[in-house]
C-alpha cells in the first residue's frame, strides 16, 4: 500500500517548516509528500526547497495563483498530481506526532475514509515555536502549551474500541485519509466552495451517500495544530447554502472537482515564479496569520 502525504499551506513559512520536520521524523515515512500550496510566495518555496534535499520521499511543490482562499481547488490539484493508493491529507500547521502515519496505515480499510482530530498548541507556545529556529518538538498529551488534552493522548487499544463505538461526525480536512480511487469515484472536493467552511464536511456527505463510511481515528493519528487567528467569514452563508443543497439533492459527485485536473495533470507541476509577494521565513517576531 502506498500513501501520499498532502499538505495544504498558504505564506505561513515557519509552520510549514515545523510542519514538514515533524514529517522527516515520522517511524513510517509516506511514499511521497505534495505540498498544496493556496498561492504562497518566495519564503514558502524556500522551506520546500530545503526539505526537498532532505527528504528521503519524493517531495513535490504544487501551486497556484492566489486568487483568495481556494483551499478546494488546491487540494484536488495535488491529489491529482499524486501518484499513491491512498491519501492523507493535513494542514501546514500541525505538527505531527512521529507515528501519525503510521497509525492511519493501521487504520485505513476498503469502503472507508479516516477522520482524525487533532490537540491545539496554546498562542504562548505556538509564538515559543514561531520565534525559534530549531526544529519541531517531540509533542505528548502532557507537553508544555498542548491543550484538548484528550484529543492528543494516544492509547492503540482505546483507539481501536473508540473507532468501532462512536458514531460519525464532520470531518476535517486537517485530518483526514482516503482512499485515491474513493476521492475519484467522488470527484474530489467541490470547487464551488472558496472562502473559508464546509468544503470538507461536504466532501465526507458524499462520501458517505456513495457507501463509503467514516472511520474516526482517536487516539492514534495525532496531530498538534498551532495557534491562529479565526479566517474571514465573508463566504460563510453561500457555504453553508451550497452544503445544504448537496444534503437536499443527495449528491455523490460535484460537477466542478477533481476531475477538471484529472484531465490535465500527467506529473506532479511546480511552481515557477510564485505571483505573491516574499514573507520572511523567519521574522523576529511573527505573528500567527489568521486562517485563510
Amino acid at each position: 500500500m502506498t500513501v501520499s502525504l498532502i499538505i495544504a499551506t498558504y505564506n505561513w513559512p515557519r509552520a510549514l517548516y515545523l510542519c514538514l520536520d515533524s514529517v522527516m521524523q515520522q517511524s513510517t515515512m509516506p511514499t511521497e509528500i505534495l505540498i498544496a500550496d493556496d498561492g504562497s510566495g518566495e519564503s514558502t518555496r524556500e522551506v520546500v526547497e530545503h526539505f526537498k534535499a532532505l527528504s528521503p520521499v519524493p517531495l513535490h511543490h504544487i501551486w497556484h495563483e492566489d486568487r483568495g482562499f481556494r483551499a478546494a481547488a488546491i487540494r484536488n490539484k495535488a491529489i491529482a498530481a499524486s501518484h499513491c493508493d491512498y491519501v492523507i491529507l493535513v494542514d501546514g500547521d500541525m505538527i505531527l506526532q512521529r507515528d501519525f502515519i503510521k497509525d492511519h496505515l493501521l487504520f485505513a480499510k476498503k469502503g472507508y475514509y479516516v477522520s482524525g482530530s487533532r490537540g491545539i498548541i496554546t498562542a504562548p507556545r505556538t509564538q515559543e515555536l514561531l520565534d525559534g529556529k530549531g526544529r519541531a518538538p517531540v509533542l505528548s498529551a502532557w507537553s508544555r502549551g498542548v491543550t484538548n488534552r484528550a484529543n492528543a493522548m494516544r492509547n492503540p487499544i482505546v483507539a481501536r474500541l473508540y473507532c468501532t463505538l462512536v458514531p460519525e461526525h464532520k470531518p476535517r480536512s486537517c485530518n483526514m485519509g482516503i482512499w485515491r480511487e474513493d476521492l475519484q469515484r467522488v470527484n474530489g472536493f467541490d470547487e464551488a466552495f472558496e472562502g473559508w467552511g464546509f468544503e470538507d464536511t461536504e466532501l465526507g456527505l458524499r462520501l458517505h451517500n456513495s457507501n463509503i463510511r467514516q472511520r474516526r481515528i482517536k487516539f492514534q493519528g495525532i496531530a498538534f495544530h498551532l495557534h491562529h487567528g479565526k479566517a474571514a467569514r465573508d463566504n460563510y452563508k453561500q457555504n453553508q447554502d451550497r452544503y445544504l443543497e448537496s444534503v437536499r439533492e443527495h449528491r455523490t459527485r460535484c460537477e466542478k472537482g477533481l476531475d477538471g485536473h484529472l484531465a490535465t495533470t500527467t506529473e506532479p507541476t511546480e511552481p515557477t515564479a510564485p505571483a505573491a509577494p516574499a514573507v520572511p521565513a523567519t521574522p523576529a517576531a511573527p505573528a500567527a496569520p489568521a486562517e485563510k
